[in-house]
């Protein structure tokens, strides 16, 4: 009967190892209108903290998943933190700046499902063009991994 405790010990090792800790990525607003990290892949409950090591610059979600839920724009040259509970695709710009191409990208749960929302997502000349070496960058990550 020693087999029981053993196997039930196994399970609890098993399970413990599989739950790692959420992480914190920090990415800043740069003197060249962008962003550090322009593509972040994260897991489900990881938190994405911009830091204004520039002046001028904030985040703005332009489209996601459940956008509703997503919180509002930040204040300019504020510390802004998310923690992303959805898998899917977030795209955020600086309000000032994201017509000319200062966007990023966040995939969460390396979940493409809403990519064809992200791809028709009207921009700028400028802009849509960033997105679409952004949406290269992700997927060719993700294939990657």
């Amino acid at each position: 009967m020693r087999i029981l405790p053993t196997l039930f010990s196994i399970m609890i090792f098993l399970i413990i190892s599989k739950v790692s800790p959420a992480e914190t990525i920090e990415i800043e607003f740069t003197g060249h209108d962008s962003y550090s990290i322009e593509v972040a892949h994260i897991k489900v409950g990881d938190t994405i903290e911009w830091l204004p090591k520039n002046e001028g610059h904030n985040v703005e979600f332009l489209a996601g998943p459940k956008m509703k839920s997503l919180p509002k724009k930040s204040e300019i040259d504020e510390v802004y933190s998310v923690v992303f509970k959805v898998p899917g695709i977030y795209l955020y710009g600086c309000t000032p700046h994201g017509n000319m191409g200062m966007l990023g990208l966040i995939v969460v749960g390396n979940d493409f499902h809403n990519l064809e929302k992200i791809k028709n997502i009207p921009l700028p000349h400028l802009a849509s063009s960033v997105l679409k070496r952004l949406i290269r960058i992700a997927q060719s990550h993700s294939k990657s991994s």
